[in-house]
């Protein structure tokens, strides 16, 4: 018998951050964006945690920016999210797929966990590992933790204001906190 988690959006929080850079870098700001429609599970096999997978699907134009902007401002910069770094036209989800990799046991029903598996994202693949906190609970369990991830590894171009002097890093912060209700199957 295998147990089935969904994530459920209302109940948790799943964030991306980019970091400024350049010789401006201190007019600018590092934005964090919310990433607002995505879907996906948890399971655990006959194995337990041995067996734990997890996949998910965020629909890529749903990040919108949680920083305090004006409303011309706001609009710029969800806009070149959306338009520049993931061209959300050609490329409309990000998909994850993963497997338990290694596990450490913190207290009862809690667990240090590494993930890993092919990532999709910019309509290129390639494995990312993960390491989280997993907590079991007899009717649900959270997954909570965060990566970086390396825009160039998926072909993104780097995003610029004022001719280069104002600059985003290579590298993201993906940082989470995904509830999910059990469900039998």
């Amino acid at each position: 018998m295998s147990v089935r988690y969904v994530f459920d959006k209302r109940q948790s929080q799943f964030t991306v951050q980019a970091f400024k850079t350049g010789l401006l870098s201190t007019f600018g700001h590092s934005p964090t964006f919310a990433v607002g429609d995505y879907s996906g599970e948890a399971r655990f096999g006959a194995g337990g945690l041995a067996s734990f997978s997890l996949e998910l699907t965020v629909v890529a134009d749903s990040l919108s920016l949680l920083d305090r902007v004006g409303v011309t401002d706001r609009r710029e910069i969800e806009s070149r999210m959306r338009d520049d770094v993931l061209e959300t036209r050609a490329h409309p989800e990000i998909r994850y797929r993963a497997e338990r990799l290694a596990d450490e046991r913190i207290a009862p029903g809690r667990y240090r966990i590494r993930i890993g598996g092919p990532l999709s994202l910019h309509g290129v693949t390639h494995p990312h590992q993960i390491d989280a906190e997993l907590t079991v609970f007899n009717d649900a369990l959270q997954l909570r933790g965060g990566c970086a991830l390396r825009l160039s590894d998926y072909q993104i171009k780097p995003v610029s204001a004022l001719a280069g002097a104002i600059k985003l890093k290579d590298e993201l912060q993906l940082t989470f906190d995904l509830n999910a209700p059990k469900e039998e199957t």
